[in-house]
């Protein structure tokens, strides 16, 4: 199905363009989400005289979504989540999360916007875009860790993956005496 692009969108085309798409991609999103219309005589003549308009609120979308992006682009969100000596985390970090995380900041971010291909699912920092606009695009740092302490920790650049580094213990250098003390006495003890 060939439909006329009412905003640019991403890996198809810009605004205006008439492009070939499958029929379900047009069905399902671009025509619903109003992105597109029908390819016909009558909507190429609609779009040409509603151009000057389509134009103009897309430039007003692109500097709102600019001067977040200005807030928001380096910035460092805290996750804490629950996780094991190694690092896996217990559930995992989705995009649903990290957009509720930049919301309760004050940033309006939708879960659509997190370009997060898997979900995070061990503790550190990660590099997530956000796509605010078809043209602007920014990157925040993901702080995932077990505790706001552990978190400035990693900030910092400490590695918290293994139990020296949450612990302060190295575990190569324990030895078994460590454990137990030989000179104990064991067995049952009669109460007289």
């Amino acid at each position: 199905m060939e439909v006329i692009l009412l905003e640019r969108v991403a890996k198809l085309g810009q605004m205006g363009e008439t492009v070939k798409v499958r029929d379900g991609f047009a069905r399902n999103f671009l025509l619903p989400t109003g992105k597109a219309l029908r390819a016909n005589a009558a909507n190429k003549a609609r779009f040409e005289s509603e151009r000057a308009s389509l134009e103009a609120r897309n430039s007003e979308r692109k500097s709102e979504a600019q001067t977040i992006a200005d807030q928001l682009d380096g910035k460092t969100f805290i996750v804490v989540r629950s996780a094991g000596e190694t690092g896996q985390l217990y559930g995992s970090v989705a995009a649903r999360d990290i957009a509720e995380i930049i919301s309760n900041e004050g940033f309006s971010v939708g879960r659509n916007q997190v370009d997060l291909n898997q979900p995070i699912k061990s503790i550190g920092l990660h590099e997530v875009t956000l796509h605010l606009h078809a043209e602007v695009e920014i990157t925040v740092t993901i702080n995932v860790a077990r505790s706001a302490d552990e978190a400035e920790r990693q900030a910092k650049g400490e590695n918290l993956n293994s139990a020296d580094a949450i612990y302060g213990v190295d575990e190569d250098a324990l030895r078994p005496e460590d454990f137990f003390n030989p000179e104990a006495e064991y067995g049952d003890e009669d109460e007289a």
